[in-house]
């Protein structure tokens, strides 16, 4: 629209500057040359006002005398009506890094550094420029930033925040995109960068650890002595138990032996008996007489005493006494 202005402007300027020129010199040929060349102008002018360009990385929203078209423009050269003005939003993903002073949920102060990145919605850049313009992060993401990293923050307690950093950040997150989505504006992705509590808190954070520690330490060392005297008195119990299984082996082997022995005792008196009695039933008084006269030397006793009478050592009869 400006550019309309400006060659009606120069149009009317260079019909002024002929007509002051003719007043001069009285010819009509000093009112044509400033005439024509004005009107070169305002052609040119009029012209460059029926083209835009929208830069790269950029979304054109078109207004025609102020009001808003329904319709965008993306990157490039594009025709338009010379009245009509189009205006460049950036369509990039963008930055918002913030430092807030928040307060957790036991009333502990902590500074958080967050990190926004977001981008307008590309089809709807003119209805963010219709309802916020081009102001739209001092507008609304900014606030909403502040009031979602408090709102979190508070519900969890200042020991917690580190452990449950990862959860932290997920609720901000989500809480920004229904938020902004609201407002056109798209949630690409978040994340805390730091952290800061005070150095009251900070001490008394460290202490308590240094405290856990400790008694972790302890009871490390407390659990290792008792499986070291736990492991000892199974050592023991298991070298009891191995010396009673020797004795109890040891017994019933001398035991054993013992049975053996007898045994074989008992086997060698019965074997020795029937050995005995074998003979004793193998020998006769005609195999005793008969080894008597295989040791016999030929000589024959004259008498040899009996009780009641006297007889030859052959049992030939019986002699008279004489």
């Amino acid at each position: 629209m400006e550019r309309v202005i400006a060659a009606v402007i120069v149009l009317a300027a260079g019909f002024v500057v002929g007509a002051v020129m003719k007043d001069r010199n009285g010819t009509k040929k000093s009112f044509k040359i400033p005439a024509i060349l004005g009107a070169l102008a305002a052609v040119l002018l009029f012209a460059s006002a029926c083209f835009t360009s929208v830069p790269t990385g950029h979304t054109g929203v078109v207004t025609t005398f102020g009001r808003v078209e329904n319709f965008t423009l993306d990157a490039g050269i594009h025709a338009k009506l010379p009245w009509q003005k189009v205006i460049n939003l950036d369509n990039r993903v963008q930055k918002a890094a913030v430092e807030l002073s928040c307060f957790s949920s036991d009333i502990q102060e902590v500074m958080v550094a967050y990190t926004l990145n977001y981008q307008i919605s590309k089809e709807n850049a003119m209805t963010i420029y219709s309802t916020i313009g081009t102001s739209y992060y001092e507008t609304v993401i900014m606030p909403n930033i502040s009031e979602a990293v408090k709102v979190m923050t508070a519900r969890h307690t200042a020991e917690n925040l580190v452990s449950t950093r990862d959860d932290l950040n997920k609720d901000i997150e989500g809480m920004l995109r229904d938020k902004l989505s609201a407002y056109n504006i798209v949630v690409v992705g978040t994340s805390i960068e730091n952290m800061d509590f005070t150095d009251a808190f900070t001490n008394a954070v460290e202490a308590k650890q240094v405290a856990a520690q400790n008694r972790l330490q302890a009871e490390i060392e407390q659990g290792q002595k008792t499986m070291e005297q736990k492991a000892q008195a199974e050592r023991n119990v298991i070298d009891a138990n191995a010396a009673a299984d020797v004795a109890r082996i040891q017994a019933e082997a001398d035991l054993a032996v013992t049975k053996i022995q007898a045994d074989a005792a008992e086997y060698a008196g019965q074997k020795e008996a029937a050995k005995n009695k074998a003979i004793a039933e193998w020998i006769t008084q005609d195999l005793i007489n008969y080894y008597y006269i295989q040791q016999w030397n030929g000589i024959l006793p004259n008498y040899y005493m009996g009780s009641e009478n006297v007889s030859t050592i052959l049992g030939l009869g019986n002699v008279e006494e004489k």
